[in-house]
């Protein structure tokens, strides 16, 4: 009996999800596409909420089990915002496979390199894309027509240096053989002043 109600209130819950993502990105702005995912989710899951209230003295769960269930709901809909819209919005790898359905499902390999920087950047936005979730995480501040770090940038970009350094796989598969070029990317890159610093 409680797992079917369980059922039916995450069923609930997930065309709530999906009401008010689809309200959202139709008809309302959005400034990040993760943070508004996550406020659909949040605005689904504070009516669910509240229909639960509404009906607790019908429904067979204990108190420990409603909240267990807003805990599960919270996530799924947190794991929906971050796995279905945001990798869309993201993914190079999405792009890739669109890309080669629009030109026909191949493209020469020597030439993918020149599909993401003449394509790729200008047709997603990409640096638009990417600056305006940084201004809008505070990450980052435009001062002058530099771009900046906040400190909250530098702590993030400190954890993730540390994580990419420590924590990412020595023994990566890339274009065929297995590298650690990537726990180290700026390795190679030109080292002193190039010219497009601040200050």
């Amino acid at each position: 009996m409680k797992l079917a109600y369980a059922v039916l209130l995450s069923l609930v819950y997930v065309v709530l999800l999906l009401g008010f993502y689809a309200v959202h990105v139709r008809f309302l702005p959005v400034d990040v596409v993760l943070y508004s995912a996550v406020q659909d989710a949040l605005a689904a899951l504070a009516v669910l909420v509240a229909l639960v209230v509404a009906l607790r003295r019908f429904l067979p769960f204990t108190g420990f089990e409603a909240l267990l269930l807003v805990v599960v709901w919270f996530l799924g809909g947190y794991a929906f915002a971050i796995s279905v819209p945001t990798v869309l919005d993201r993914s190079l790898s999405f792009y890739i496979l669109e890309k080669l359905e629009q030109r026909g499902g191949g493209i020469r390999r020597d030439a993918i390199g020149q599909v993401f920087t003449e394509e790729y950047l200008p047709e997603y936005r990409l640096v638009d894309v990417r600056l305006t979730e940084q201004l809008e995480s505070g990450t980052v501040v435009i001062e002058g027509g530099c771009v900046k770090l906040t400190a909250h940038g530098k702590r993030l970009a400190a954890a993730s240096r540390f994580f990419r350094t420590h924590l990412l796989p020595r023994k990566r598969l890339l274009a065929g053989a297995y590298t650690d070029a990537l726990i180290d990317p700026f390795k190679n890159s030109p080292k002193g002043r190039i010219g497009y610093e601040c200050g």
